[in-house]
């Protein structure tokens, strides 16, 4: 080859060489001197807002550029105001914002809430930090030491609201199992947790895990609660021994139901960006999360406060999401009449 073809031919390299890397980079993400968004469903304190701040304070290390993440409190209508902001024109669509809510929300356009202006399996899902699943319990002083034994006689239970789920869940148990918990509404959560200590009721049915362990790691830590029952698909760290509802019933439709119902509490704390969020963004994101559950820094936080991680990826969440969405319509109504707030 001459002098004049080589340098052509270098030339031409050159100019290919700056274009792939200039369409690496158009294709790439950097968050660089940029502010995102982390919102909230909820207000300041609790359980949601919790995870979602502890999150917000690592995943920025996380992503391409560190950008600075801000919180922003967005509660009403039990996170339905949020989510459906999240699903509206309104939300940005540049990978600057990133969601919380509610895994109760999940389920409300299967049953047809007509406040849900929202399709699930149309939001870019990148994560959740643990799951939320229910118990029922017994304080360490009742002769009630498992669900059998619920069966046998009357078991009083403090609850919230009728349509809570401590409320919901204890009735449920009774119709599925043949239990004969006595439900006392009224409560707020945090009072319907002392009344069990006050002796007032016997136990609580329909009680996050997780938030106990948050809230009150004092019942577990020093044994004062017996565990008789625990939703969800698959047993919870701890809770190893402890029977699964959806492991007591044995009609087949009933299991379809319970596992319909069980599969918010699978998806925890969860996490997502608006429809239409371009995929680079998406799977920036979705890499931040999952490097920050493994984070040692951000695991010693959740630690201090007493957070559980026990993640879900948002690809496994895209695929709980599109099984459950086709659920018979059948079992969807069988399931409407148990679904509590």
């Amino acid at each position: 080859m001459n002098k004049s073809l080589f340098m052509r031919a270098t030339l031409i390299g050159a100019v290919a060489a700056n274009f792939m890397t200039g369409a690496a980079v158009a294709q790439g993400v950097s968050y660089e001197g940029k502010t995102l968004r982390m919102i909230i469903p909820s207000g300041a304190g609790g359980g949601y807002d919790a995870y979602a701040r502890a999150l917000a304070a690592h995943i920025g290390d996380h992503l391409p550029g560190k950008p600075t993440i801000v919180n922003q409190n967005m509660p009403g209508a039990s996170g339905m105001i949020a989510i459906n902001w999240s699903y509206s024109d309104n939300a940005p669509k540049d990978g600057s914002v990133l969601i919380a809510t509610y895994n109760s929300l999940l389920v409300e356009p299967l049953f047809n809430n007509p406040q849900a202006k929202y399709d699930p399996r149309k939001f870019e899902w990148i994560g959740s930090i643990g799951k939320q699943q229910q118990i029922c319990l017994s304080w360490h002083t009742s002769p009630i030491k498992s669900i059998e034994q619920a069966k046998e006689r009357e078991v009083v239970v403090s609850a919230t609201g009728a349509t809570g789920n401590t409320a919901v869940i204890p009735k449920m148990l009774n119709t599925l199992l043949g239990t004969k918990f006595k439900v006392v509404t009224g409560y707020t959560t945090t009072e319907s947790r002392l009344a069990v200590e006050r002796g007032e009721s016997e136990g609580l049915c329909g009680h996050s895990y997780s938030t106990l362990k948050a809230s009150n790691p004092d019942w577990i830590i020093n044994k004062r609660i017996n565990v008789l029952m625990q939703t969800g698909a698959t047993a919870q760290e701890g809770l190893e021994k402890v029977p699964l509802l959806i492991n007591l019933v044995s009609n087949p439709d009933d299991k379809k139901m319970l596992g319909l119902l069980a599969y918010p509490e699978e998806m925890g704390r969860p996490f997502l960006m608006p429809p239409g969020t371009p995929k680079p963004y998406v799977d920036a994101m979705r890499k931040a999360f999952d490097e920050t559950m493994k984070d040692p820094a951000f695991i010693a936080d959740a630690e201090k406060a007493r957070l559980e991680i026990n993640p879900v990826t948002g690809a496994k969440m895209d695929a709980m999401i599109k099984q459950a969405f086709e659920t018979p319509k059948a079992i969807i109504e069988q399931a409407s009449k148990y679904k509590g707030e």
